[in-house]
Formats: structure tokens, sequence, C-alpha cells
């Protein structure tokens, strides 16, 4: 019995520790792609330093993958019947999510969107696979391996718990604020973890993560003009900053409720 016992927490500590190496590895290839790429103009070097850094991503989910003898499916990974669905469902609610809080900031006055007079489409299309990119090397660094695995092993909340951690820590290194990474990345990661778990899949978390920042984007919210600029009248900047925060925290509290209480089809 108590061999039993030494072997279940054994075996514990070794898959905590390869999901550690895992993530590791991943910022490895994450800092390689970006020195790769560094001497690119912006932004197609950036676009190309994100693709080879998700593609190389990629192939490492399925060395562990191979190392664990389990399916990429148990990870999911692999496309199933309600994909489709489910990303054009997580692209629509990710999008209402970023246009609702472009409202609630505008309601409150001192903040304006105004279109942008030099955007093409073409400018469009690239930023919209640009963060389609970032979110699949994401949602394949922190909800395919690591989280499944810890959520096998372990309980979900502890899985969950781990990944927003390491979440907020990469977001951290990438230059974020801490208020921002806490705040914006644990919710975010909470949100698109419990789309993950819900569905064992990573369909609706793409979908969630690539419509919220294109939606940030589109509205100027991503400190830089997109379709249309936000712009804050003089001296009313932290005020609007702390609007904009507080009505992310609220669009986001929401859906991770009406998430967590629905039940979803596999």
């Amino acid at each position: 019995m108590e061999d039993n016992k030494l072997n279940f927490r054994k075996k514990k500590v070794q898959a905590f520790t390869k999901v550690l190496l895992f993530y590791v590895c991943t910022i490895i290839i994450l800092i390689s792609a970006s020195e790769l790429t560094r001497e690119l103009s912006k932004p197609s070097g950036d676009l190309l330093s994100v693709f080879i850094a998700m593609l190389t991503t990629f192939l490492l989910t399925v060395l562990f993958v191979r190392w664990d003898h389990i399916k990429l499916s148990e990870i999911g990974v692999t496309p199933g019947k309600l994909m489709l669905r489910r990303l054009f469902t997580g692209f629509i609610i990710g999008l209402l999510l970023a246009i609702l809080q472009a409202l609630i900031v505008m309601a409150f006055g001192h903040l304006k969107l105004r279109m942008t007079s030099n955007f093409n489409w073409g400018t469009i299309v690239f930023f919209l696979f640009f963060y389609v990119l970032i979110a699949v090397r994401e949602e394949l660094v922190f909800r395919s391996y690591l989280l499944r695995t810890l959520d096998y092993k372990f309980k979900a909340v502890f899985a969950l718990s781990v990944m927003i951690i390491l979440f907020i820590f990469e977001h951290i290194l990438s230059g974020m604020s801490w208020k921002m990474s806490i705040i914006g990345s644990g919710l975010g990661g909470l949100l698109f973890g419990i789309a993950a778990l819900k569905t064992r899949g990573i369909a609706l978390p793409i979908a969630l993560h690539t419509s919220w920042n294109f939606g940030q984007w589109v509205t100027g919210f991503k400190n830089q003009s997109g379709i249309w600029n936000a712009v804050v009248d003089r001296g009313y900047e932290i005020q609007t900053e702390n609007i904009g925060l507080a009505a992310f925290v609220l669009v986001m509290l929401l859906t991770i409720c009406i998430l967590s209480s629905r039940r979803i089809s596999l």
C-alpha cells in the first residue's frame, strides 16, 4: 500500500517536472525565433518570428506527446467534429467582448474612436493572421500539453493555477507591466483555460484569443491605430486607462461565469 502511494507521488512529480521542462523549452524557442528575425524589418519580422515559434512549438508538443505515449487528441490538438462551430462561435464572442469594453469606456466620456485614414484591407488581413499565429502559439504552450497533463495528474484548480502563473510570467518577461500582466493575462488565461477544459480542445480558446486581440487592435486599444484610433482627452489618460481596465475585468468575469456554468458538448 505504501509502495503504491510512493509510486503515485513519483508519477505526479515526474509529470510536473515534464510540464516545467516543456514550458522552459517553449521559452527557449520563443527567444531563439526572436533572435533569428531580429535584423528583419517590422512588422514582417515579427510575423516571421511568431510563425517560427508557433511551428516549432507544435513540433515540440508532438515530441512530448510521444514521450508520454499518448495521442494529440488527448490534449485537444487534433481537429474535432465541432471545431468549425467552436472557431466561429469563439471568434464572434471575442470580438463582442472587445467591442463591449470599448463601448463601456466611451460611455464614461473622454475617449473617442476616430477612423484611421490610411488603413487598407491588406493591413487588416496581416494583423488578423498575426493574431491567429500568436493565439495558436500561446494555446499550444499553455492550454494543450501543459494544462491537460496537469489536469490529468492533479485537480483542475491546480492545473489552472499553474498555467495562469506561467502565462502571467511570460507576459512580464515580454515587457508587459506587472499590473496588466496579473490582471489582463491572469483573467485572459483563466477564460482560455476554462474554455480548453470545458471543450477538451483548443479550438474555442484559439478563436477567443485571436478575436479578442484582433478586436482590441481594430478599436485602437493595442496602443496603436487599427481601423479606428482611440483618442483620449488630454488630462484624462490615467482615468480612462483605469476605466478600460475595470471594463476589461467586468467583461472577462461575466464571460468566465457564463462559460463555467454552461454544459458544452464535446
